[in-house]
C-alpha cells in the first residue's frame, strides 16, 4: 500500500508542477500521515519474531510526526517545507537501512529496501544543500523521487510475498 500511495502522490505532484505551496504543503502533510500510519500499522502487525519491526515503527512515527507539523504550520516559507522534507525523508531512510541490514539474513531481495533507505537519505541531504532551489524544481524532484521509492517499495512487497509463500509450511499451525 505504501508503494502504491508513493507513485500516485508522485504523479499528482509531477502532473501539477505549477503547484502552489500551500497545496503543495497540503499534499506533502497528507501523504507524510498517511505512509507514516501505514509504517506504523505494518511495524505493529509484524512485531511477533521480527527483529526490524522497532526501525519500521520509528520511521512510521517520524512520517505520522512530519505530516502532523506540516499541517500545523502551513503557510510558512518553503525553506522551512524543504527542511521537513529532508529530516522526514533522512530518519525514514536510516529507519530503512536498518530494518534492510536485519532482514538479509531472513529474506533475499533486502536490497531494495536499503537501495530506497540510501535514495531518501541522499534526496533529504540534497535538500539541506540546496534549499534555495525554485519550489517548481522541489516539487518536480519530490515527484520523482516519489515514484521511484513507491516502485522500489511495490516490488520489495511483491517479493516478500513470493518469500512469504514459499515459506508458509515453516509457521507453526
Amino acid at each position: 500500500m505504501r508503494g502504491v500511495i508513493a507513485v500516485l502522490f508522485g504523479l499528482l505532484t509531477l502532473s501539477r508542477p505549477g503547484i502552489t505551496l500551500g497545496v503543495l504543503v497540503l499534499f506533502f502533510g497528507a501523504y507524510a500521515l498517511v505512509d507514516g500510519i501505514f509504517t506504523v500499522i505494518s511495524a505493529v502487525a509484524n512485531r511477533k519474531g521480527q527483529p526490524h519491526w522497532v526501525a519500521l515503527l520509528i520511521g512510521g512515527l517520524c512520517g505520522i510526526a512530519v505530516g502532523l507539523l506540516t499541517f500545523a504550520y502551513p503557510f510558512k516559507t518553503a525553506i522551512i517545507l524543504l527542511y521537513f522534507i529532508a529530516f522526514w525523508a533522512i530518519l525514514t531512510g536510516a529507519a530503512e537501512i536498518a530494518a534492510a541490514i536485519r532482514l538479509r539474513r531472513v529474506i533475499s531481495g533486502e536490497w531494495l529496501l536499503a537501495l530506497g533507505g540510501i535514495l531518501s537519505v541522499v534526496f533529504g541531504c540534497f535538500l539541506i544543500a540546496s534549499p534555495g532551489v525554485g519550489a517548481l524544481a522541489v516539487a518536480m524532484w519530490i515527484g520523482i523521487y516519489a515514484i521511484v521509492l513507491g516502485v522500489f517499495w511495490l516490488i520489495l512487497s511483491f517479493r516478500l510475498r513470493r518469500w512469504d509463500k514459499d515459506h508458509e509450511q515453516l509457521r507453526p499451525a
